[in-house]
């Protein structure tokens, strides 16, 4: 059976996806992702906790990560979460608030993120 997603559901996993895809561009090449055609960041952001934004990164990273590795989400869930919490311990205030703002991570956030995919055992997604 194929789980289905609400429209919220649809936009977080968008979101999450375009702040993974964002942080795996390779790193010295800047990529401006505010041209992106159709692309709305999920208001919510604005407001959400930050255990929330874990949370968010966490299931993006499950998502993309599942897709591009070609197993099973369950079995990236360690990996994930040590993904999510590494990155967003590591963003300053600052990097946060573009994350809210735009719902994916700004250049200096994306270094961030990758060196969280490192850390955590996660292959990098070719962009």
């Amino acid at each position: 059976m194929r789980p289905t997603f609400s429209r919220t559901g649809r936009l977080l996993v968008a979101a999450g996806l375009v702040s993974l895809l964002a942080a795996c561009n390779s790193a010295g090449r800047s990529t401006q992702y505010t041209s992106l055609e159709g692309y709305v960041p999920d208001p919510a952001l604005k407001t959400a906790s930050k255990s929330n934004l874990t949370g968010r990164v966490r299931h993006a990273c499950t998502v993309t990560q599942a897709k591009f590795q070609k197993v099973a989400e369950d079995s990236l869930a360690a990996p994930c979460g040590c993904y999510a919490e590494r990155t967003l311990s590591a963003l300053d205030k600052d990097e946060i608030a573009s994350y809210r703002t735009t719902g994916y991570f700004n250049d200096t956030a994306r270094a961030k993120a990758l060196s969280a995919l490192d850390s955590c055992k996660l292959p990098r997604p070719i962009v």
